[in-house]
């Protein structure tokens, strides 16, 4: 995946929290998650079977500001992350670059329900956070709230990706995570958000999120002939078949079925949430080869 050189880049849509902290927000609102496993590491005990130690509480350890204080903040990320080229040489860049390109494709489509899109922020963090629908830890994963309408992003994630869930990573593979998270704030836009709920292969909760993977595919389908508002040409002019494939990786790398074997030495179909490997590979499929946002219609 490659970003034009020369591309202006917004970090205004990027608050940068790392190696800060929060004081506590009373939850209220919907978590959606998308990269690991969606779910704070307590309730991930009681779904998968599976202790809570496997998963590690220190995952961002070795990640930028983790635990130090000295996180980057959003003025810095603003001073480092000007164009396209600093996208091209730096992952905090990159996201902000994907954030950038993944809401002015929703903001030129149309969400499923026909309503116009309204941008929401990434909040970057280490270690936890506290929220609009609760706190939560690096352990949850990325995740979409619902409550304050913002994606949270530990980006020591991207490392458990290949460590802890086998996937081949890059940047690609970190442009779909981001680009799913956003697929839940479409969904919240859409009022689809509030079908989710329940475990299962056939619950709510797993069409959500496979729903949320078809959009993923949806913008890479697009992502390198959408257009940046201000510059009126695409922030991303390369995305090869490597690149796709290693989405599809990814997707495949956090199924329900994948982690549970990892984890707990086999499969409980009737506590999947997310959807099994091949599903979540499907549905991103479905919507990079179709490009439309009515083919993600993992309800009907």
């Amino acid at each position: 995946m490659e970003f034009d050189d020369n591309a202006a880049l917004d970090t205004s849509e990027v608050q940068d929290n790392r190696g800060g902290a929060l004081g506590g927000i009373p939850g209220g609102g919907k978590t959606v998650g998308g990269g690991v496993v969606g779910l704070l590491v307590l309730v991930a005990s009681v779904v998968f079977g599976v202790d809570p130690s496997l998963f590690g509480s220190d995952s961002t350890a070795n990640s930028p500001g983790a635990g130090t204080g000295s996180g980057t903040s959003a003025a810095d990320l603003a001073a480092d992350c000007r164009t396209g080229a600093d996208a091209n040489r730096k992952e905090e860049c990159r996201i902000v670059a994907v954030v950038d390109s993944v809401q002015a494709f929703w903001q030129q489509t149309e969400t499923a329900a026909g309503k116009s899109y309204e941008q929401a922020p990434t909040f970057l963090f280490t270690s936890s956070v506290n929220t609009g629908c609760g706190n939560a830890t690096s352990d949850v994963g990325p995740f979409y709230c619902s409550a304050d309408d913002k994606v949270y992003l530990d980006l020591g994630f991207f490392n458990d990706l290949s460590s802890k869930f086998g996937a081949q990573g890059g940047p690609f593979a970190e442009a779909y995570v981001v680009a799913h998270e956003y697929g839940h704030h479409v969904q919240d836009l859409s009022g689809t958000i509030s079908r989710g709920g329940g475990h299962g292969q056939n619950s709510g909760s797993v069409k959500l999120e496979l729903q949320a993977d078809c959009y993923a595919g949806v913008w890479a389908h697009h992502a390198t002939t959408t257009r940046d508002p201000k510059s009126g040409k695409p922030l991303i002019t390369k995305l090869t078949q490597d690149d796709i494939n290693r989405g599809l990786d990814a997707a495949a790398a956090v199924g329900d079925d994948r982690i549970q074997q990892r984890y707990q030495g086999k499969v409980t179909p009737d506590t999947w949430t997310h959807g099994s490997a091949s599903q979540r590979r499907q549905w991103f499929s479905t919507g990079y080869s179709s490009g439309s946002v009515t083919r993600c219609n993992t309800f009907g």
